[in-house]
């Protein structure tokens, strides 16, 4: 008895020792971080020791949070499992973060407010500080809470209520601020969209088909040169932006040739090896393993060089206002110890608390599997491309999960028609005709999407011709949807979501606004 209870024990006390662990290693890379500041040496050490804990602390947060929209479909899919791509994900947001996220100051300083108001260097200190502070506090809740919200719009959040609680609501760039709020509405809404779309291009395509088998043969090839395509461009476009500048236009033609290789190398490995396909839907999912792991680690490279500015532009606008006299000026580049930080405490905040964020995206919306979870990827890719060339921004967070939405909705609106359908071919049989009925579903279900419509034309046609029609009228269509409606998105998380969305500018954004006016008061007071 009294060893099943020390078991009992010691299974209450595990989840404790994981916290405690997690908060160890936390800690170990905050005081180091620290510590490097210190030795750093100035007249404002404190305050760049600071500023870089808290730059630390956010990109632990971006770590814990952001990262898991490039990963959580593929996990979900299960292409990949959760160590792996921890992994893939650590490895390539610290390449895209060290090899191409410089030049970060101008974006979360000097495109958010008005730079020619912010002379002052002390108040563009105190106004990052608080910023990084406030926009690390919304991210850890969103995290502990499951929601996956846009560290961009935290961090932006933050910057515009710090800023106007130092000087004024004349201070905002309303032109950032109105594309802001854009890529709040657009980013979702497009990025549900073209996965929807995409999906149901592959379904009537492929799973659709008789043959299956036959039908990925021919199909798959073009599926993988169109995501090398989008891949490619998004790479130029998105991923290297920061240190290399590439046309749109140059990138699209460039990146012709590297598809073209992908096509002809899958039609050729898969006229070869096609009679290892299995003719379901299963073995055809297995094709796409490989390109979602491929899209997982190019959107990480991709959020690396871009959202790395989030955890550091504000620390290197500290550093850039330190170390100029009082006075404010462009900072072409970050020091390299600055990149450091936002990558090395990206990785560190995935590894450690990635995983409850990873599970909401993969598994706690919708069913994903492998040709779901690539539309998805595919549709994040497209979303981003285009959206570059009409310059209209977005949010590849919010372009992830709305594509995981997206599919969901597809999925039921998909699943709902064919449980209507099916009530409708039974009621168009008389009863006693089980036999003929049966024969006629299984004829269905195994036929083309063609020969589905034209089936269902002669049935109703046949029936129109009977002596005991099955004509429904519009409100008992109505209830025969409500009555075979299926629900395979959960609602909860829906909410949950679309609310932690909403709130993370004007969240944030108080937030920062309130610890500016204490740090104010204080320094007042002192």
């Amino acid at each position: 008895m009294e060893l099943q209870h020390l078991k009992e024990i010691e299974s209450a006390t595990a989840h404790g020792r994981g916290e405690l662990l997690r908060l160890g290693v936390v800690s170990l890379f905050l005081v180091a971080t620290m510590l490097y500041a210190a030795t750093l040496g100035s007249g404002a050490s404190l305050i760049l020791v600071v500023g870089a804990a808290l730059a630390a602390y956010m990109a632990l947060n971006i770590g814990a949070n952001d990262v898991a929209n490039n990963v959580g479909p593929a996990v979900g899919a299960r292409a990949m499992g959760l160590v792996s791509a921890l992994s893939i994900a650590a490895v390539c947001e610290v390449a895209g973060a060290l090899l191409a996220g410089g030049a970060v100051v101008d974006t979360v300083k000097g495109s958010i407010l008005q730079r020619h108001l912010l002379t002052d260097g002390d108040t563009v200190v105190a106004v990052m500080l608080c910023a990084l502070l406030a926009g690390s506090i919304w991210l850890n809740v969103a995290t502990a809470l499951g929601a996956p919200v846009s560290t961009t719009h935290s961090i932006v959040g933050a910057v515009l209520g710090a800023g106007i609680a130092a000087r004024g609501v004349e201070v905002i760039n309303w032109e950032t601020v109105v594309a802001i709020t854009t890529s709040w509405v657009a980013s979702p809404l497009l990025g549900a969209g073209f996965a929807a779309a995409f999906l149901y291009a592959v379904k009537r395509s492929i799973t659709y088909q008789p043959d299956m088998a036959s039908a990925a043969r021919r199909v798959v090839p073009y599926l993988m040169a169109a995501m090398t395509w989008t891949s490619i461009v998004f790479l130029l476009v998105k991923g290297l932006n920061r240190a290399l500048v590439v046309e749109l236009g140059a990138a699209g033609s460039f990146a012709v040739i590297p598809a073209t290789l992908v096509f002809l190398y899958m039609r050729a490995r898969l006229r070869t090896r096609g009679h290892l396909i299995a003719n379901t839907k299963e073995g055809v999912n297995k094709l796409f393993n490989p390109p979602l792991v491929f899209a997982a680690g190019l959107l990480s490279f991709a959020h690396g060089s871009n959202d790395v500015a989030n955890a550091v532009g504000p620390l290197a606008a500290i550093l850039d206002a330190l170390g100029s006299a009082g006075t404010v000026r462009a900072l072409a580049g970050p020091p390299l110890w600055v990149l450091a930080i936002g990558a090395i405490g990206i990785a560190v905040g995935l590894a450690l608390f990635g995983p409850r964020v990873i599970r909401t995206i993969g598994t706690e919306i919708t069913e994903l599997d492998q040709m779901r979870a690539f539309c998805i990827a595919l549709a994040a890719t497209v979303t981003v491309v285009l959206a570059s060339g009409i310059g209209l921004p977005v949010s590849s967070t919010h372009i992830v999960v709305g594509g995981v939405f997206g599919v969901g909705f597809l999925r039921e609106f998909l699943k709902t028609a064919y449980e209507r359908t099916v009530a409708e071919i039974k009621a168009h049989h008389p009863a006693g005709e089980q036999q003929a009925l049966d024969a006629f579903l299984e004829r269905f279900g195994q036929a083309s999407v063609a020969e589905k419509d034209r089936l269902l034309k002669d049935l109703k046609a046949r029936s129109k011709n009977s002596e005991d029609p099955a004509n429904f009228s519009k409100s008992e269509r109505k209830k025969l949807r409500k009555m075979y409606k299926q629900e395979v998105v959960k609602r909860s998380q829906l909410m949950r979501i679309a609310a932690a969305w909403v709130v993370t500018v004007p969240v944030s954004g108080v937030l920062a606004a309130l610890l500016y006016t204490l740090l104010a008061q204080g320094v007042a007071r002192a």
